[in-house]
């Protein structure tokens, strides 16, 4: 019997958690708020990093920071048994091999870090080393999909040491890869595990989950015998290294954590045409309010104009409160271009802070608030509510967390808050979680 060692995710943005339960979120990394993850009787724990949504100096600075302050919580803890993720993108957006690279200078010693991006409830899935993204049932290699696409993540491959490849500028080879296939997983991969070394880049299939339980359970075999490993990964990796078992609380009973029955409200700040899509549906339900940011006013960086925005914007959700109904608060849908990444950063880093200035606004009995986006979701936790940390109840839909803010919180205590990625779910989802929610 292997000891369980404590897995400790860098999430680069707040919805790693899909895929377990009861573990602590925290929005800070001071050396105490890293010690009470450290310390905490669940086996895995998130440091919400945001930092898929920062330049590569930023990120780079924020991940550093965040190990120096983990060494040494980790030398006063003297805890010598765990795993370091960093958990990203499971269509493989994000700053690798930057985050891994300043994560194995900085805790240093590793023997193999693995790519592991599938995500079997988002239906991402890696065979042969591809990685791909079931579309409406049909398996389509990653870089055919949008997010290969992305203005600021934008890739060329699926097939993963070709990708490795690509992201370190040639620096890792392709034939340097070191590949886990399906028929390995399945049948055990120990002996390999046990003869990797020097931070050896590995890609590891999966299409089920029963695929990632068999490879983590080779995974923390070779721990206990000595190996160190580091992985670059999606949630699904996560659910077969923690082994939580079943949430408290099934995903259709999480109306009763509803505040007094009351209306809550929706915001939504991922763009992408999943969200799009999700969004035209939840404008159809009974009770929601739609209330349409034009975002295009933030472009002038006009404090009037912005002051005016604001205001209109909360005198709609006040009324729709007061009616009983649940205000839909989305950023207009047509997309922006911009004359470089960085003004591309700035403006979304303007569109949350406009948003974050509507949750700290909205009326203070809110029933319950779903975040829609990645970037959203970690400044409604950070900014929005002020939270340094928070713990996961589940999952209300799969690949959407549910927290619970504390009972002491100022102005929301005890608000279930979901968070809900930019690129999960089918069209109805959204609706299906809000119904949920209300009771429907």
């Amino acid at each position: 019997m292997t000891s369980q060692p404590k897995i400790i995710v860098l999430d680069d943005d707040p919805t790693g958690s899909q895929t377990v339960h009861s573990c602590l979120l925290l929005t800070q990394w001071d050396v105490p708020t890293l010690t009470l993850g450290l310390t905490d009787t669940v086996p895995i724990f998130f440091i919400l990093t945001n930092t898929r949504a920062m330049t590569p100096t930023q990120a780079a600075a924020v991940t550093q920071e965040v190990c120096r302050n983990l060494k040494i919580a980790l030398a006063e803890l003297n805890l010598t048994d765990f795993l370091v993720v960093s958990r990203s993108d499971s269509t493989l957006r994000g700053h690798y091999p930057i985050e891994t690279d300043v994560i194995a200078a900085q805790l240093g010693g590793f023997d193999a870090h693995f790519l592991m991006p599938a995500f079997f409830e988002g239906g991402r899935i890696t065979r042969d080393s591809i990685h791909y993204l079931i579309v409406d049932g049909v398996e389509t290699p990653v870089h055919k999909t949008e997010f290969a696409r992305d203005s600021v993540f934008a890739y060329s491959h699926s097939y993963l040491p070709d990708y490795v490849a690509e992201k370190t500028h040639g620096q890792i080879p392709a034939d340097r890869v070191v590949q886990f296939l399906l028929d390995e997983v399945r049948t055990g991969s120990l002996d390999r595990l046990m003869q990797l070394e020097r931070n050896r880049c590995c890609v590891v299939d999966g299409e089920q989950q029963s695929d990632f339980d068999k490879f983590a359970t080779d995974i923390l075999a070779a721990v206990s015998q000595g190996k160190k490993f580091l992985f670059r990964s999606g949630a699904s990796i996560l659910t077969s290294l923690a082994n939580l078992g079943p949430q408290p609380i099934p995903a259709t009973e999480m109306s009763k954590y509803v505040r007094d029955g009351k209306p809550g409200a929706i915001i939504v700040g991922s763009h992408v045409k999943k969200t799009t899509d999700q969004l035209t549906q939840l404008l159809t339900a009974p009770g929601i309010v739609g209330v349409e940011i034009d975002v295009s006013q933030l472009i002038a960086d006009n404090a009037a104009m912005r002051a005016g925005l604001l205001a209109s914007v909360l005198e709609q959700i006040r009324s729709s409160h007061a009616a009983g109904n649940t205000p839909a608060i989305y950023t207009s849908r047509q997309e922006l271009t911009f004359d470089s990444i960085q003004a591309r950063l700035q403006f979304g880093e303007a569109v949350s802070a406009l948003l974050m200035d509507v949750i700290r606004s909205s009326p203070s009995d809110l029933g319950f608030l779903i975040s829609k986006g990645g970037i959203t979701s970690n400044d409604t936790l950070s900014k929005g509510l002020a939270l340094s940390t928070a713990r996961s109840i589940g999952q209300i839909l799969p690949g959407c967390s549910a927290i619970v803010t504390p009972a002491n919180h100022p102005q929301f205590p005890d608000l279930p808050v979901i968070l809900f990625p930019g690129n999960v779910g089918d069209a109805d989802a959204l609706a299906t979680a809000y119904l949920r929610l209300v009771g429907r």
